[in-house]
């Protein structure tokens, strides 16, 4: 048998990263800060040695999952676009599923797509993006994790590095989605059009009061394994 190339290798390592990081979030949904190493490595199916030798402490470990997470946090807000580019969803597993998932989901994905649109007529664009971000919750607890924590302002961190999390997080999470609530009020004539492109602080404490209000609501249904379809609910719920 050959060696392995360089290529593959990072390969490999990038999958049990991602597994690592997957099995992560799955036990600190479970146990928080108590979380342990040897928790994940039985959560993740692998052994002791081998998620020690990608992280020897759980800080290492949650930092980069949390960063990982905000590199995929911001599809929610747009709506998806499988039906028309033949592209993944944003609801989708993130890399992390195989060719023959994708292609078994493609009908799913298209239906999903309808019943989005759907929802956007009915609720109006906030309720469509909040009932996406419930979803993507539910396939992916390390996203639920960040928008969590994020509302305790990552105080599981260091404040060395809880910061440049916390500044990231607003500029790619609490501002855009402060921008789509300030155009659902203007649909609504509960807001002046126009307006300056800065967003005020007001304007990003709705933000995360809605955020806030997701997470607690989401938080029994995820531990139930019942998000993904008690999101129309929960959207009805909070009047979104």
């Amino acid at each position: 048998m050959s060696p392995r190339t360089k290529e593959q290798n990072e390969e490999i390592r990038l999958r049990r990263l991602a597994q690592i990081r997957k099995a992560a979030a799955d036990v600190f949904l479970n146990k928080g800060p108590l979380l342990e190493i040897r928790d994940v490595a039985v959560q993740a199916g692998l052994g002791y040695g081998t998620v020690y030798h990608y992280y020897s402490n759980k800080g290492n470990l949650l930092h980069d999952l949390l960063w990982d997470a905000l590199e995929r946090s911001g599809g929610w807000l747009e709506a998806p676009r499988a039906s028309a580019s033949g592209e993944a969803p944003a609801g989708g597993h993130f890399g992390l599923a195989t060719a023959a998932d994708t292609g078994n989901s493609a009908a799913a994905d298209s239906q999903s797509g309808s019943r989005e649109t759907a929802v956007a007529t009915e609720l109006g664009p906030v309720a469509a993006a909040g009932i996406r971000l419930l979803q993507l919750w539910a396939e992916d607890h390390a996203l639920y994790l960040l928008h969590k924590l994020a509302g305790e302002g990552f105080a599981s961190l260091p404040e060395a590095r809880s910061a440049p999390l916390s500044a990231a997080f607003r500029r790619e999470v609490l501002a855009p989605l402060a921008a789509l609530l300030e155009t659902g009020r203007a649909a609504d004539g509960t807001a002046a059009s126009g307006g300056n492109a800065a967003e005020p602080p007001y304007r990003l404490q709705r933000a995360e009061m809605l955020l806030a209000a997701l997470v607690g609501c989401a938080s029994l249904s995820i531990r139930r394994g019942k998000l993904h379809e008690e999101a129309m609910d929960i959207a009805r719920f909070l009047k979104l």
